[in-house]
């Protein structure tokens, strides 16, 4: 029996599968067999040969005498899970007594348990092989005799002792950073001493510091890099214009936020005599000015990206080229990479061509602006923005109803004192002007990846896309779950998932849950990644899909500006092996993921800075997460998170039914479920731990 259940499972690699699902594969009908089964089943599971998660069965491959390796990755719990650099392993648990000494983030070795139990492997830290940081960012702090680091990072459970004689000057309350990081035994604390003086904790300009180093970012441009901008011309000769189409007569312009100052995009749109229009999509040319391999392209390629910070960008190019030279100001002669695009009024692609130009944006608009001219048919250029506007409704449509998902996450915006400190926090409205833009920047990235991806003629060449994998299928049952409790719809058997993500995002459109359920939606979803492989994009439905339209804040769009060249002109004194941009993918997922946690904790802190003055205050909100400790609720106009615990719910008992999403009371049976609508009152706030807690009013 134990070889036939072995050899089921490796037929079926990968795969879990419940005690049932094994019976029928092995055609087992009488109970006294099937009773059989489930005890050799137990028994596989005690002696690790399996491993089980939930209801299922799966064949564990990780031989115990075997160490993994994986990132550690520690909870507010204080426990800890490795995640192994193998995706085919699951993660693997680690208690707060075996994380040894481990900071969050590290990359570690670990051995496994013999004996597993419950639903994760279990294991114990035996070697760090790489520390995440070097070098941690905190506020000094002194009790009796001792000095200690206490972190920014919280998640590292760790103070950090300094010895009187490694202060360099500095006192109590300064936000510092410590390196020279030694920690021996989990017994004691880790020992450091200061080797940056950053300024009095609390200050907006000290706080953006320590979040930019806590997370590894760069806020200063080396030296070489900063002379080599410097000798950057943004004249062109009519040399550098030979083989690039000149724009500068066509009715250009740019759309943007009003805070924005760094414009990489702008639209042109005429009527041709056949009916038609001919879109041109004009994007900022960096590949121009970037060369390979100088200074100023490692440098790029190290930060991945731009990081927008609340009242502070972190660029990935020096101001010189971000805001002058490489933007597409008004006014002025720029030199771009366009896709012009001849497409039907019904929204029919007829053509299109890929070439270097040069424009002369003739306005920059906010979406402000332009949102006016569409409500009301009057302004600068009210006639192409209106035509702009009517077809890139007719393209979305198309979009969503060929299988694009209309996803929406809300975001807020700040409103910053003379000092940096929020005053005002309120949402993001997103309206046509805003989804005018995206509609065509969609569009160029879809076709530069098809022009490389479907060649007409060749081979298909080594590129970089932007892809999303298909959700897994636990998640979606999961979710669909989570949905019919609200009373909503969602048919995790459809044959089209994503028709069903589309309907359902209409559905909670305006409605105070529509937060909540765009966020475990996304969440139910596989992330976007840069890859070589051309796998599509899920989420919009396409099968081809690149970055190429913000090369001034993402460097994998710089790449595919170079990639396109080199391949369309066979020019470029560069060149990408596989196995290159494979590892450069790989890179540029990583600080994007950063960058976006760095922005989300920057948002959490101003969310926090601005509530403190806001203390027995009462809100509108709804409960986004539910825990065995207590609820999560959601401000609904200012998005903050918070805590509502456990003991602060007094009027009854209550416990944590996973099944229903819920708590619920003991003796008066009222239940606090995922999505409520509540109202609660805030009656703390931990800026240290960056902590809210409320209480809910009945």
């Amino acid at each position: 029996m134990k070889k036939k259940i072995i050899a089921l499972f490796k037929k079926n690699s990968g795969r879990g599968f419940k005690s049932r699902d094994i019976a029928k594969m092995l055609t087992i009908i009488d109970q006294h067999e099937y009773d059989s089964l489930k005890s050799f089943l137990h028994s596989m599971v005690e002696e690790g040969s399996l491993i089980r998660s939930g209801k299922r069965y799966m064949l564990n491959n990780i031989p115990r005498s075997n160490k993994i390796t994986g990132e550690l990755q520690i909870t507010q719990g204080g426990f800890g899970f490795v995640i192994p650099k193998d995706p085919g392993y699951k993660d693997v648990f680690i208690a707060a007594r075996n994380l040894s000494t481990a900071f969050n983030g590290d990359t570690v070795e670990v051995i496994l348990f013999a004996n597993q139990r419950g639903k994760n492997l279990e294991g114990q830290i035996t070697g760090i092989l790489k520390r995440k940081r070097d070098e941690i960012v905190g506020t000094l702090q002194k009790t009796n005799s001792f000095y200690f680091l206490k972190p920014d990072d919280r998640d590292l459970h760790r103070d950090i002792y300094i010895s009187k004689n490694n202060l360099k000057g500095a006192k109590t309350g300064d936000k510092v950073i410590a390196g020279n990081i030694k920690w021996e035994s989990p017994d004691l604390n880790p020992e450091g001493e200061i080797i940056e003086f950053l300024g009095k904790s609390g200050s907006h300009d000290t706080e953006i510091i320590s979040l930019a180093h806590e997370f590894n970012l760069s806020y200063r441009f080396s030296d070489k890099t900063l002379l080599e901008t410097e000798q950057i011309n943004e004249e062109y000769t009519p040399e550098d214009l030979k083989e690039r189409i000149d724009c500068r007569n066509k009715t250009v312009f740019t759309i943007d936020p009003v805070d924005a100052k760094d414009f990489d995009d702008a639209l042109s749109i005429e009527l041709l005599e056949n009916d038609n229009y001919s879109v041109g999509i004009h994007i900022a040319d960096v590949s121009n000015y970037v060369n390979y391999h100088t200074n100023l392209d490692k440098e790029a390629f190290i930060r991945g990206n731009s990081v927008y910070l609340v009242g502070k960008v972190i660029p990935m190019l020096p101001e010189k080229l971000s805001n002058n030279i490489c933007s597409l100001v008004p006014y002025k002669d720029r030199l771009t990479y366009s896709v012009i695009v001849e497409i039907s009024k019904r929204g029919k692609l007829v053509k299109y061509e890929i070439e270097k130009s040069i424009i002369n944006s003739k306005r920059r608009f906010t979406y402000e602006e332009v949102q006016e001219i569409i409500d009301n048919g009057k302004g600068d250029f009210a006639k192409e923005i209106v035509q702009m506007n009517s077809l890139a409704q007719t393209l979305r449509k198309k979009r969503l109803r060929e299988g694009s998902i209309d996803f929406f996450s809300p975001e807020v915006k700040f409103e910053l004192d003379e000092n940096g400190a929020p005053i005002r926090i309120y949402k993001k409205e997103t309206q046509p002007s805003n989804m005018l833009v995206e509609e065509y920047m969609l569009l160029a990235n879809k076709l530069v990846a098809k022009h490389i991806a479907a060649p007409e003629k060749g081979a298909v060449k080594p590129f970089v896309y932007r892809v999303h994998d298909l959700p897994d299928n636990e998640k979606i049952y999961e979710f669909s779950k989570f949905v019919k409790s609200l009373g909503y719809s969602f048919d995790p058997n459809a044959a089209s998932k994503s028709n069903q993500f589309h309907l359902l995002m209409q559905s909670v459109k305006g409605t105070e849950e529509e937060a909540v359920i765009n966020e475990l939606a996304i969440r139910t979803m596989a992330k976007a990644i840069y890859s070589i492989h051309n796998i599509g994009h899920y989420g919009l439905g396409f099968k081809y899909y690149t970055h190429f339209t913000s090369p001034i804040r993402r460097y994998s769009d710089l790449m595919v500006h170079r990639l396109l060249f080199q391949y369309m002109k066979k020019k470029g004194n560069f060149k990408y092996s596989s196995e290159e941009l494979d590892e450069i993918s790989d890179h540029l997922s990583i600080t994007e993921r950063n960058a976006v946690e760095a922005e989300r904790k920057s948002v959490k802190l101003n969310q926090i800075e601005y509530l403190q003055n806001h203390i027995g205050e009462q809100f509108h909100a709804i409960i986004s997460g539910v825990t065995h400790f207590g609820i999560f609720v959601k401000i609904t106009d200012i998005l903050a998170e918070g805590l509502v615990k456990l003991r602060d719910l007094e009027n009854d008992a209550y416990v944590y039914d996973e099944r229903k999403y819920a708590l619920v009371g003991k003796a008066g049976r009222k239940q606090y479920r995922l999505g409520d609508k509540v109202i609660v009152k805030l009656i703390r706030v931990d800026v240290e731990r960056s902590e809210l807690d409320f209480l809910i009013l009945e």
